[in-house]
């Protein structure tokens, strides 16, 4: 039994054979003799012989549909015989089918492991707005997973309505950051079936440095065609005052005193105009931070001790609150001048309040949404007006008489060069400035 088993195929043949021996055998006793015992005899034997052939056939016509389906469904272990004559095309078959598999999971995990280890956000999409493949890139771009086109929230609709490729750039607000991303969009037909490639880069620092660069360009055109002549008119004043005799006189002697004024005048404001430049080389040549593991705490604690004195002579409750502290990479001497020129700041605002709300300052660190740690110096003083809020961080932008208009630009350049950000923050009553580090 097991070699009718082992050779289909030659069980099959012979089959044929004596079907075919039966009915050329009951055809000439039909012939000669008519109908006979013998005749029925090779009759029916003829028949079983036929049902036998056609069972054969229909066993092995299931038995390789069993094996195609075990195929198309990864399942190769099931064959044939070596005998069947389709046994070695089978096997080749299997060769391909394999050998294809291997090939595409290993591009398959390259693309994986490229998707994981490049910095550029990539999101691919159907046509529903479904998320099909994203990278890890993605969440800690946005700071939240994204499973559908709608968790990009503004962005969305370019997406949604975008029918061809599509290159754009959009504000993103990651926790307290403000962030500006480059977004590309392209459409491709894989298998009959759209879908939409998304990639977004941020270039938040990209825009910074090309504003550095503007500043520095602009500071050296300052420091060479005007700080090289303010230098010798300020000496040039001072000289012509000191060279003025007691003796000299005018038809008019208020013409003697007017003269004087003026010399004291050129040279007061050569003067400043000698320190507005070094101010803004200031802000230009900002030293990089050497970052180092620093607490929290510690910072603002000596900063409260700083201004707790003055804001006890000056009647303003100088609040702390450090329950949260953390251990973060700073420049604990520039993130000082930070703090330091912001209290400084609240505490000159709520000495304008003449409300009756007693003035108060409040140091303050804690941990946002998205993780990042801050620090943050709010008052209770009259706030900022809603037109200077664009430009408070314009570098010599100020409303008071005798501000600089360097303190908020240089400060916040410190914290971008932390990887942060200094941001505003709107409140009712006061203003909030947060020293947020990346």
């Amino acid at each position: 039994m097991s070699y009718f088993t082992k050779h289909p195929t030659t069980v099959f043949f012979a089959t044929i054979l004596l079907l075919c021996v039966l009915i050329t055998t009951t055809t000439s006793l039909y012939i000669q003799d008519g109908f006979s015992a013998t005749l029925l005899l090779l009759s029916l034997f003829s028949c079983a012989t036929l049902f036998s052939l056609i069972s054969q056939f229909n066993k092995q016509n299931k038995h390789m549909n069993f094996v195609l389906k075990s195929l198309a469904n990864g399942d190769s272990s099931l064959g044939l015989s070596k005998h069947h004559p389709m046994h070695s095309h089978l096997e080749e078959i299997k060769e391909n089918i394999q050998s294809a598999r291997f090939n595409a999971e290993q591009q398959a995990h390259f693309l994986q492991a490229l998707l994981v280890h490049i910095d550029l956000a990539v999101v691919v999409c159907d046509d529903t707005g479904d998320v099909i493949e994203s990278n890890p890139a993605v969440a800690k771009l946005l700071g939240k997973a994204v499973r559908h086109c709608d968790d990009l929230a503004h962005i969305a609709p370019l997406v949604e309505n975008c029918d061809r490729s599509l290159k754009t750039i959009a504000n993103w607000q990651y926790g307290e950051q403000q962030d500006t991303l480059s977004i590309q969009v392209s459409i491709a037909h894989i298998q009959g079936k759209i879908r939409k490639i998304i990639t977004l880069h941020s270039i938040r620092d990209a825009l910074q440095n090309k504003e550095q660069q503007a500043y520095k360009r602009l500071t050296k055109v300052l420091t060479h065609e005007v700080a090289n002549s303010i230098t010798p008119l300020a000496s040039i004043a001072q000289s012509c005052e000191s060279l003025l005799p007691e003796t000299l006189t005018f038809d008019d002697e208020e013409d003697k005193d007017d003269l004087a004024m003026a010399l004291k005048t050129l040279a007061k404001r050569t003067e400043y105009l000698g320190d507005f430049i070094g101010r803004f080389r200031e802000v230009s040549n900002l030293p990089a931070p050497t970052l180092n593991p620093e607490q929290l705490a510690p910072l603002v604690e000596g900063v409260f001790q700083l201004h707790q004195q003055t804001c006890i002579a000056a009647n303003i409750d100088l609040q702390l609150d450090v329950s949260h502290s953390q251990l973060t990479m700073l420049d604990s001497a520039q993130v000082e001048q930070v703090l330091i020129n912001l209290t400084k700041n609240a505490i000159e605002a709520v000495q304008q309040n003449s409300g009756d709300t007693s003035a108060s300052v409040q140091l303050k660190t804690g941990c946002n949404e998205a993780s990042q740690h801050y620090v943050e110096v709010s008052d209770n003083g009259p706030g900022v007006a809603e037109h200077v809020v664009d430009m408070m961080f314009v570098p010599f932008f100020t409303t008071k008489q005798k501000g600089s208009g360097i303190g908020l630009s240089l400060s916040r350049q410190i914290m971008l060069n932390h990887g942060g950000d200094l941001i505003y923050i709107q409140r009712e009553q006061g203003a909030c400035f947060r020293c947020v580090f990346g």
